[in-house]
């Protein structure tokens, strides 16, 4: 389907006829004529235009978990939508053929209006709506009309995203917003520029922003062997997660080769641990590891009497989603039940 263009939010005019869009962290001034970062926006004739307001790539039906967020209603369903384009350039990306620019997008593109959507998970088993696989905020136009049908019709809304926001963004999905899992892919600017095509101080800003501001958040780094996965990067990962967010959950989940890495190894069983380890050594009580099925690791424990409250494999959970230890009465953090 031929991608429709309307006026995007969130920019600014400049004198000699460029744009400044204010949608995310990366800032893109565009002349006439030139796209940005994430392709989803298009300066023509010194009005900014976006192609992401009425379009999406993937509508599914999916368990929270897999996004992953393991304190926030587990066990339940979210309708989870996803667009085209992504801010990051990341050479590991798990999902390129709708975050990375492809011709085959006009392929894969759908209509999508919200009040359809939000009515169609409205009359679904659903008890939210995910705004997932490719980075949410270059759908922006599309998800924030979405956030707030669905607030009207008692719908929890969760995004899933690399936290690259600019403060205008969060603040316009502050209050519609109430959980996100953020990518923290390395604690390391370095990593970032060289294998993301973006830094790393606006990812943790936004991760800030987003736990002082009441959202539910979960952070999610893949593991890549070699990469990112050396003791200081993972006791430094641990110690902000730590000393910023206090227990927040944190899923170190295992590479597998994909996009232009697919020469590299998938992560070792060795390496996750590590980061398991890290994360207990600073005091984090919740750290999952995940595309290991099986692992001990996947399941919820009480931190105070050990008790394993909920088991998971892959996807699916069962136990007890009260969010209270049933023996000891401790209380665990998290949007349960």
């Amino acid at each position: 389907m031929p991608a429709l263009y309307t006026e995007a939010a969130l920019w600014k005019k400049a004198r000699d006829g460029s744009v400044l869009c204010r949608l995310c962290a990366c800032s893109c001034r565009l002349k006439d004529g030139e796209s940005g970062k994430c392709r989803a926006r298009l300066n023509r004739n010194g009005v900014l235009l976006t192609r992401a307001a009425g379009e999406a790539s993937s509508i599914h039906l999916d368990p929270v978990e897999k996004k992953p967020l393991f304190h926030f209603l587990p066990g339940s369903l979210t309708f989870s939508i996803g667009g085209l384009g992504c801010n990051f350039s990341c050479r590991f990306c798990q999902n390129s053929e709708i975050s990375q620019y492809s011709p085959r997008w006009q392929a894969i593109s759908r209509a999508a209006r919200p009040d359809t959507l939000v009515e169609t998970a409205a009359a679904s088993p659903a008890r939210s709506l995910s705004y997932t696989y490719n980075e949410p905020t270059v759908f922006f136009e599309l998800m924030a009309p979405c956030a707030a049908l669905a607030k009207a019709r008692g719908l929890r809304n969760i995004m899933v995203s690399n936290a690259c926001l600019s403060r205008e963004s969060f603040s316009a999905l502050d209050g519609l917003i109430d959980a996100a899992n953020f990518d923290l892919k390395s604690f390391s600017d370095e990593f970032y520029r060289k294998f993301c095509g973006a830094r790393l101080k606006p990812v943790l800003q936004t991760i800030k922003r987003a736990a002082r501001a009441g959202w539910w958040v979960e952070l999610t780094t893949l593991i890549i062997s070699g990469l990112n996965d050396s003791a200081p990067e993972l006791d430094n990962l641990a110690a902000f997660i730590a000393g910023e967010l206090g227990q927040t959950p944190w899923h170190v989940s295992r590479f597998h080769p994909a996009y232009l890495m697919r020469d590299h190894a998938p992560t070792s069983t060795a390496s996750l641990e590590r980061a398991l380890e890290a994360g207990y050594k600073h005091g984090l009580a919740y750290v999952y590891i995940g595309n290991v099925p099986g692992h001990a690791a996947e399941h919820t424990s009480c931190p105070s009497c050990k008790k394993v409250l909920l088991r998971r494999r892959g996807f699916s959970a069962e136990g007890d989603f009260a969010g209270l230890c049933p023996d000891c009465g401790a209380s665990l953090p998290g949007v349960w039940r």
